[in-house]
């Protein structure tokens, strides 16, 4: 039960921002305390479009949406790519069942 109860876990900002943190911290090799929402993925982090790639395909798969070349293409912080997830998703939604949650503590 308590599995299930993770992945029911309601989706708010501070969950979809360690999510991106996580993710950006691993794939750039850099400590994620680095990263916070006005953090821009270009120019303060240098990623490279296979990053933002593997991140709209972490998005995407955690959270079950879709992201155009469009769309990605306008987000450039992370805080916007919070607020897409959050805006797409809706509020109160869930992670998609195929999520594999992180560690809480």
């Amino acid at each position: 039960m308590a599995a299930d109860d993770e992945r029911t876990a309601e989706l708010d900002r501070p969950k979809v921002v360690a999510l991106i943190r996580g993710h950006l911290a691993e794939e750039l090799e850099i400590d994620s305390s680095s990263i916070d929402e006005t953090t821009r993925f270009r120019e303060d982090l240098d990623a490279d479009s296979l990053d933002l790639y593997t991140l709209v395909q972490e998005l995407e798969d955690t959270y079950g949406i879709r992201m155009s070349d469009e769309e990605a293409a306008k987000i450039r912080t992370v805080g916007q790519a919070v607020d897409f997830v959050l805006a797409t998703v809706g509020p109160g939604a869930r992670p998609s069942s195929t999520a594999t949650p992180g560690p809480e503590e």
